[in-house]
């Protein structure tokens, strides 16, 4: 005998151990799903392939100011003395490098405190120098490590001035 709403039907016993089993099955691929989507998102945002989307929905924070952007016109360069310094060498042999740079200032004014600053420039610049290998400056890759190491030691020499870029007019290795 049957009795309502006992639920003793005999189909309803073999539909609900398959019901179980889709559902976990459904919850397993909606997680690897998520996973998936979320580490996706966060390799494109550490790549940087998300910054352009980013800055159409937040604004674009690095580009310049507007007093900045009019403010830049021709830029200014001071050529600064050349440097002849003997590199750190593990052999008896000495080998020496001149190089010859040039500033980027932001405008004219910059000159005079640049000038003034000078033997601290001076000082930076060949203190690190001195500690190059010549190894160290090889290739196109050392050159820019080399760029970018002159330029925060000048920034760091000359702030609250800031320097553009250091140019290079003349590396020689002997």
């Amino acid at each position: 005998m049957n009795q309502a709403g006992k639920g003793s039907d005999p189909s309803d016993k073999a539909a609900s151990p398959a019901k179980a089993g889709g559902i976990s099955k459904l919850l397993i691929i909606a997680g690897a799903v998520i996973v998936l989507v979320c580490g996706g998102l966060a390799g494109a945002y550490f790549t940087g392939m998300l910054d352009p989307v980013m800055a159409m929905i937040f604004g674009d924070e690095t580009a310049p100011p507007e007093e900045h952007a009019a403010q830049s016109g021709e830029p200014v360069f001071y050529e600064m003395p050349d440097f002849v310094v003997s590199l750190n060498n593990d052999d008896r042999k000495s080998r020496f490098m001149k190089i010859r740079v040039s500033l980027e200032l932001e405008d004219e004014g910059s000159i005079s405190e640049v000038e003034r600053l000078m033997p601290r420039i001076v000082d930076n610049v060949q203190v690190y120098l001195r500690e190059l290998r010549a190894q160290d400056l090889k290739g196109s890759a050392g050159t820019h490590r080399l760029r970018e190491e002159l330029l925060k030691r000048i920034n760091a020499a000359v702030a609250p001035l800031r320097i553009g870029d250091v140019l290079f007019l003349e590396i020689l290795l002997q």
